[in-house]
């Protein structure tokens, strides 16, 4: 058993895991964090980063291939995979050597092991203590006053097209390999699906996308689904939309993977399911506590990440709300301000801003048009297309169809959401999360001076234009 009681104990040391170690920390209370692998968890060793370092490169590669137009002419020019997995680990390195510094300048205590959630028993009158199992089979107890659950999520296989790590990957399989397929499935038109089909066309594989719903990014905006699916269909992606798999349209070869698409046998090297994540919620001793489940396997919060068991809170992937890296850091900052009366400030997913790393860029906060209008709303919209910024025109003379709009309840002109497609939206976008978070108006938007020229103009213009003073649109 440790040595003595903890104020708190984080399972999983994820993004929303360590960052909440270091606020309790910052709040003066002594903290353990137990990861059974290695810190920084999905986002940093087999999402957002490895992920965005790749297509940090097919954007060089890109930007290469089309020099000419911005009069550079190179002579020849090739990809180097290897060297290109080789720039993704030091990436990823560089950054877990800091994470592992951060812990250790906050006096986090890390226990690397499989933590579980211990009943009532003679060491604590409540549930909570946790359990740590070793490598080495050895065990260890450690005693606490509160728990926050930050366990991530897994990539979710289809039932019929088990993950293989070798023809059927999942999106943790697709980072590991080491030479290029000359083909790809990728099953699901999600925001992982869309990230990978940009990237590996760029590199020069020849890219199918099959997704079961009416068309693909269901949570963003037609017209914005619609303008980075035309972008890709021009460099190269098939799409099959509104197609539902069965185990009778795949099989497996030596070779590869056939799917029957349009009653038509294709052939691919290699098949990515990206369908989904499901939450990492089992063999953690849930069922030693309170705690509720929905019928997903998500643990059940209230709006400070509370479960019914008032000591136990989670954050992150595990809730099941939206799965995003800073939305999991917001949720266990939240969770760790209200478990110490530290004037905790609940979630607004509304204000959250979410981002679709392609080329182009997707970005988005709160409701588009189609989600305003079916919660009844008096809503409508305000579009600025991209080729009215001077900066973007610079950025890409030939690729104008991004635009940015926004979406206004004309009952209370209140802002209900923006969402945007076009050059470093990912960027831009947090000019809005902070305009939302200070309740800003669409007139403080335009008002303010943005330099030139600069991409941001646009939200300037955007701005002005809900009010009717738009200068060049």
């Amino acid at each position: 058993m440790a040595d003595e009681k903890y104020d708190l104990i984080i399972l999983g040391g994820g993004t929303a895991g360590y960052v909440s170690a270091i606020r309790a920390s910052q709040l003066g209370k002594k903290v353990a964090l137990v990861e059974k692998s290695l810190l920084g968890g999905t986002c940093l060793h087999k999402g957002c980063i490895p992920t965005k370092a790749l297509l940090k490169s097919a954007d060089v590669l890109r930007t290469v291939a089309n020099s000419s137009e911005f009069g550079v002419d190179v002579d020849a020019f090739k990809l180097n995979f290897s060297r290109i997995q080789a720039r993704k680990k030091e990436v990823v390195q560089q950054m877990f050597k800091g994470v592992e510094q951060l812990m250790n300048q906050n006096k986090i205590d890390v226990f690397n092991g499989v933590g579980r959630i211990l009943g009532p028993s003679i060491f604590s009158p409540q549930s909570g203590t946790i359990s740590v199992e070793y490598e080495n089979g050895e065990s260890e107890l450690i005693p606490n006053n509160n728990v926050l659950i930050c366990t991530g999520s897994s990539p979710l296989p289809l039932p019929f097209l088990p993950f293989d790590g070798n023809t059927v990957l999942s999106s943790d399989d697709i980072l590991k390999l080491d030479k290029l397929p000359q083909s790809l499935a990728i099953i699901g038109g999600g925001v992982i699906g869309l990230e990978f089909a940009s990237l590996m066309t760029d590199f020069g594989v020849e890219v199918a996308v099959i997704e079961a719903g009416k068309r693909i990014l269901p949570t963003e905006s037609k017209s914005i689904a619609n303008t980075l699916k035309n972008d890709l269909i021009q460099r190269g992606v098939k799409f099959y939309e509104n197609t539902q798999l069965s185990n009778e349209q795949v099989s497996i070869e030596d070779s590869g993977i056939n799917i029957l698409l349009n009653d038509e046998t294709a052939h691919f090297e290699k098949c990515l399911v990206a369908i989904g994540r499901k939450p990492n919620t089992h063999d953690i001793g849930l069922n030693n506590t309170k705690i509720q489940l929905s019928d997903a396997n998500h643990i059940i919060v209230n709006e400070y990440q509370q479960t019914q068991d008032k000591h136990i809170y989670a954050a992150g992937d595990c809730i099941g709300k939206l799965q995003l890296a800073h939305v999991g850091s917001k949720e266990g900052i939240t969770a760790i301000d209200h478990m110490f009366d530290a004037s905790p400030i609940s979630v607004d997913y509304d204000k959250m801003p979410k981002c679709v790393y392609t080329q182009p860029e997707v970005a988005s906060i709160g409701q588009n048009l189609e989600q305003a209008k079916s919660k009844k709303f008096n809503a409508k919209a305000f579009k600025v297309p991209f080729k009215a910024i001077g900066k973007a025109v610079i950025e890409d003379v030939t690729n104008q169809k991004g635009f940015c709009e926004i979406i206004i309840d004309q009952d209370n002109d209140t802002v209900l959401g923006l969402n945007m497609i076009g050059p470093h939206v990912t960027e831009l976008i947090n000019e809005v999360s902070l305009m939302q978070f200070m309740n800003g108006s669409t007139l403080e938007l335009g008002l303010t001076t943005h330099a030139h020229p600069s991409l941001s103009e646009v939200l300037m213009e955007l701005g002005l234009k809900v009010e009717n003073r738009a200068i060049h649109v």
